[in-house]
């Protein structure tokens, strides 16, 4: 009877286990949105106002596979020390699963940061860049989007320089990391 037990409590906790998760990218959001020591904004790809801008095909299929960014900002002070701590760590355990492929590492007087991407090598679903500054907090911007293809970075580049977007909605970015 005791080794029915032991196989019990067993298949228990293996089936527990394998059905925890790690926290999403997209749950981390969402679990954030609403505190206050957190910034989240939601852009959407027509708030760039590229419909009149004079792009060239390659520029014009580059924009329209991007969908819309979300960012999630977190401001560190000395009253929430501990939970920056405790949420860089967070996100640092997200972007660190096997799923996420690295592009490139940042490491600037401003603090450090990294570019991810979700999908294939051919056809990104998405692309993460997180900074953080020990001083300041840190930054997560999810670029989302159908099928974006790497090769074609140069060109979505391009295309946002000839954009008429005046940084409407990033103001609070700015204001909220800098008070």
């Amino acid at each position: 009877m005791k080794t029915l037990k032991t196989i019990f409590l067993l298949f228990l906790l293996v089936s527990l286990a394998a059905c925890s998760s790690r926290t999403s990218l997209q749950e981390y959001y969402v679990e954030n949105a609403d505190n206050p020591n957190f910034l989240s904004v939601d852009l959407p790809a027509s708030l760039l106002n590229m419909e009149k801008a004079d792009l060239t095909s390659e520029q014009r299929e580059a924009m329209e596979s991007l969908r819309k960014m979300n960012i999630l900002a977190f401001k560190k002070t000395s009253e929430n020390a501990a939970e920056f701590a405790s949420e860089k760590a967070n996100v640092r355990g997200i972007l660190g699963q096997p799923k996420f492929t690295e592009l490139m590492k940042v490491n600037t007087s401003y603090g450090r940061g990294t570019v991810k991407y979700l999908g294939d090598d051919d056809a990104i679903d998405e692309v993460i860049i997180y900074g953080d500054s020990d001083d300041k907090g840190f930054l997560l911007v999810r670029i989302l989007g159908n099928n974006m293809n790497p090769a074609k970075l140069v060109q979505f580049i391009q295309a946002l320089e000839k954009s008429d977007y005046k940084g409407e909605g990033l103001g609070e970015i700015g204001s909220f990391l800098q008070s």
